[in-house]
């Protein structure tokens, strides 16, 4: 017999075998040797009471029959035959690479066109741009290898429950090398630390099959013809052709951006949210959430999200990260864009979150005579006063949460994880007033939320402005295609159908899906 069963149990049992098989077998009323193995299928954190916090586990229990290990899912990657179909895919973060494993899956050769570098490479001009303040605008956070999820976090949770097969995304990622904690974690993550080794396992599949993968080609056009795409070219003067190509080049992408417009492509400005990175101590939000003055050794770091109605627009944390790093992620000097990533273990002493407020039409109005760019200049007018209000050279303006709020410029600054250092600025020159003014609002009622939220010990650094795609490229809902142009399928994030690597990845299966079925007809 087989039964599923709900378990409330302490940190110190959750990752007991013995344990987790007494209480399964007290939930059942049978005894414990009855119980020939157990699969964890979900596993989450409730720390609701003030008393003591617990793990919920969802546990499918083998009674009196051989136990069977969680079936994990399969796939074919064969190699291509020569007489394949190709199709022409730009970038290579997860959109793209999910895009060309599923083509491979479906018989058809993907060819990747990728800006930046390998994640080895990429790997040198990161920390050129965190020692130096030296950035590479095609190698950089955003762009490279893997795209920006590869070192900012690799977080795989997602709402985006009816876009696609979420399972059979985190199966892959198991498939290439991840652990299979992210298959039952309510909130799988798996470190920026560890997900380049997956993204390169990917990247050598691809390849092993016939694919074809080229860094350091930035497309620079589409080739044309009577409303047909037919291929692109890059900057470095290749052209590269197919009836198929995939535009999934992520929400930085603003040369993309332009050049569609320049073509009289049609995009659409689109809203995003735009604000700071929030650090605390990591001890102090394990505290608040815990309910702890210690977390102990069986708890992870603890996380928050907090979400708040200001004066008729959503504040809201984003992308948290407890244990992790603040990092510079600008994709062109003079501008100062921050993000956070944490290691698989989330061992590092500080908690960063983005903390953000939805900005709309109102607030790109000053730049509406770029039309449908305007959201893109206004995001990047945002980041250039953050450069200029650090000092230059990837310096970031910062200011204590409590100095922000009651208008006074912080004498000093708390140690932080932002590698290229802070500088005392008013942030309120930095961020247009509808944002901060909301920002001061949200924090005060965050505080009465969670305890010690409001402190003089958390600090802001800004900006906080690659949160989602500032342009929607359109699509046909039944085809996926740009309404204008046959065979380019706008994709991901860049594109504004994703919001994070599931999502991502779940658009570009969508994709390879579509353009397999196109290839039959």
């Amino acid at each position: 017999m087989i039964q599923q069963v709900s378990l409330k149990v302490l940190p110190a049992e959750a990752s007991s075998h013995v344990a987790i098989t007494q209480h399964a077998a007290k939930s059942l009323g049978i005894k414990p040797s009855a119980i020939t193995g157990y699969n964890l299928l979900k596993r989450s954190i409730d720390a609701r009471s003030r008393q003591q916090v617990y793990y919920v586990l969802t546990v499918q229990v083998f009674i009196d029959e051989p136990f069977q290990d969680r079936p994990h899912l399969s796939f074919d990657y064969d190699t291509l035959p020569s007489t394949a179909p190709s199709a022409i895919i730009i970038g290579a973060g997860p959109a793209g690479l999910f895009a060309a494993l599923r083509m491979i899956e479906l018989g058809i050769k993907p060819v990747i066109l990728e800006r930046g570098k390998d994640v080895r490479s990429r790997r040198r001009d990161l920390a050129a741009l965190n020692k130096t303040g030296i950035v590479n605008p095609n190698s950089n956070y955003c762009f490279g290898e893997g795209g920006a999820g590869t070192y900012s976090d690799g977080k795989l949770y997602t709402r985006s429950n009816k876009r696609g097969d979420i399972n059979r995304i985190l199966h892959i990622f198991c498939h290439f090398g991840a652990t299979e904690k992210i298959l039952y974690d309510a909130h799988p993550h798996i470190g920026t630390n560890k997900l380049p080794h997956i993204i390169t396992a990917m990247r050598e599949q691809i390849e092993a099959c016939g694919g074809e993968v080229h860094f350091e080609q930035k497309v620079n056009d589409l080739i044309i013809d009577n409303s047909t795409v037919t291929g692109v070219k890059t900057m470095s003067g290749n052209s590269y052709h197919a009836n198929h190509v995939v535009l999934a080049t992520g929400h930085s992408a603003r040369d993309i951006f332009i050049m569609l417009n320049n073509r009289q492509v049609l995009i659409e400005a689109k809203p995003f949210a735009l604000g700071v990175r929030v650090e605390h101590p990591q001890w102090l939000i394990d505290m608040a959430q815990y309910h702890c003055t210690h977390r102990g050794d069986f708890l992870p770091p603890a996380s928050y999200s907090l979400v708040e109605q200001v004066d008729g627009r959503g504040v809201f944390s984003f992308c948290m990260c407890p244990g992790g790093i603040i990092a510079p992620a600008a994709t062109d000097p003079g501008e100062l864009v921050v993000n956070g990533w944490s290691p698989s273990k989330r061992d590092n002493p500080f908690a960063n979150s983005g903390m953000v407020v939805t900005v709309d039409e109102s607030d790109f109005a000053p730049f509406a005579q770029h039309g449908p760019l305007a959201a893109m200049y206004f995001q990047q007018h945002v980041e250039k006063s953050a450069f200029n209000a650090g000092g230059g050279n990837f310096v970031a303006p910062a200011q204590r949460m409590t100095d922000f709020v009651e208008k006074r410029i912080s004498s000093s600054l708390p140690e932080c994880s932002y590698i290229p250092g802070l500088a005392s600025a008013d942030l309120r020159t930095v961020l247009p007033a509808a944002v901060h003014k909301r920002l001061s609002g949200a924090f005060k009622a965050f505080g009465k939320k969670m305890k010690n939220y409001y402190t003089s010990e958390a600090v802001l650094v800004a900006t906080e402005s690659r949160t989602s795609s500032p342009v929607r490229i359109p699509r046909d809902t039944d085809t996926l295609m740009h309404p204008q142009i046959k065979g380019l399928y706008p994709c991901g994030e860049g594109a504004g159908y994703a919001g994070g690597i599931v999502s991502a990845a779940m658009d570009g299966e969508r994709i390879a899906e579509m353009i397999g079925a196109m290839s039959k007809v």
